[in-house]
């Protein structure tokens, strides 16, 4: 099964939602919302800012593997 490589990131102080590409082989830990400048991380228990606020979980996730 090959990995689903876009996340749509969904800001919660805004609700501003964007299309974002992930990637592969690492974690994304920042996030800015470009509408409301918010600093995005992940919230306790999740690897990245897709585990946390997108609507497909990161590629390692998806492999069911550890993030790095």
């Amino acid at each position: 099964m090959k990995n689903i490589l876009e996340s749509e990131v969904k800001c919660p102080h805004c609700n501003f939602t964007k299309e974002e590409g992930m990637p592969e082989n690492n974690c994304q830990i920042i996030y800015i919302c470009e509408n409301c400048n918010e600093k995005l991380t992940p919230k306790n228990g999740d690897c990245c800012i897709f585990c946390t606020y997108g609507t497909v979980p990161c590629p390692p996730i998806q492999e069911n593997k550890r993030c790095s």
